[in-house]
């Protein structure tokens, strides 16, 4: 395998993951009943978990890759930027949302919260999107 193609099936696979995300997983969080919040975003937590920590590790290790690799086409760059775009996104903004929304109690969540981090899904999805269709032109 090339670094290319590493970048290439790590983008694949990172929109996949964040279209699911985006079109079933969050719409399926927001709508929970306040009663039920606590369990089911727990629940949430405790398994995305399972399948973000190895992708992010896989997706890093990717663009790492063709950082280290070289030479830098610029459609290489902007597949890397995507990626780290979304990964922003998720440590400054999904990330500590989530955790507030793990405090969220017995009223359920905040509203904002949940509109916050529906706003950040989606600029996550447009991130890697960009990143898959830049590692198309690598």
């Amino acid at each position: 395998m090339t670094p290319e193609t590493a970048l290439l099936v790590a983008g694949g696979l990172h929109l996949g993951f964040q279209a699911v995300v985006t079109v079933v997983v969050y719409p399926a969080l927001a709508t929970t009943r306040a009663a039920d919040w606590d369990a089911v975003h727990a629940a949430h937590s405790r398994r995305i978990s399972l399948v973000v920590g190895p992708l992010y590790l896989a997706i890093a290790a990717a663009c790492l890759w063709v950082l280290v690799a070289g030479p830098h086409s610029a459609a290489a760059l902007v597949s890397v930027a995507g990626h780290a775009v979304a990964a922003g996104v998720t440590a400054t903004v999904a990330a500590p949302s989530h955790g507030r929304l793990g405090r969220a109690g017995s009223d359920g969540p905040d509203r904002a919260e949940i509109v916050r981090l529906l706003r950040a899904d989606r600029a996550r999805l447009l991130a890697t999107a960009v990143a898959l269709a830049a590692a198309l032109l690598v």
